[in-house]
């Protein structure tokens, strides 16, 4: 996936559909994988979780007032579509806020307690935005027998980053944190 190429929803429900039929690790530390001719994050794969990139807006760095707005609108708008895509094939989803993520690692002591995966993984990469949730589904394709769990999420992790649409594939529920 490279930085600021158009949305395509096709290829984003065929990513979905293989990152759901593969191994998600039942062990070992968290691990950030690279696309191997761009250098770009290509994802990160954790015990019990899978994360990956979907799409990736351009940088922002010198986009202000309108044109910021604009760049927020269409990446939500990614987000709201893929969403519509995937209610319609699997029931409506839930939200899982990601306040409390958000309020222990800007407020609470310092060092902050950790927090459990995959939860750990997406505040260490300033990704807060909202889970929408479906699950548990069962990949007919899938590798093993494990019930999976899919989130989505929307986020922004700089001031001048790119809007990163992301995928969460657990082996366990998504659940938001007390």
């Amino acid at each position: 996936m490279t930085t600021g190429q158009p949305f395509d929803l096709q290829a984003a429900l065929e990513a979905l559909d293989a990152a759901l039929s593969a191994p998600v690790p039942a062990s070992g530390p968290v691990t950030p994988e690279s696309d191997p001719a761009t250098g770009e994050w290509a994802g990160t794969r954790g015990e019990g979780f899978r994360l990956l990139p979907l799409w990736q807006g351009p940088w922002l760095s010198g986009v202000y007032g309108a044109d910021w707005s604009a760049a927020e609108e269409q990446a939500e708008s990614h987000l709201t579509g893929l969403t519509a895509v995937l209610d319609d094939r699997w029931g409506p989803h839930r939200t899982v806020s990601m306040r409390v993520p958000l309020f222990l690692t800007r407020t609470g002591p310092d060092p902050h307690p950790p927090l459990p995966e995959p939860f750990g993984t997406l505040a260490a990469m300033d990704y807060f935005g909202d889970l929408s949730v479906w699950g548990p589904l069962h990949p007919p394709a899938a590798s093993d027998d494990v019930p999976r769990w899919l989130s989505l999420s929307l986020n922004q992790p700089d001031g001048d980053a790119p809007m990163v649409l992301t995928a969460l594939v657990t082996t366990h529920p998504v659940e938001e944190l007390p």
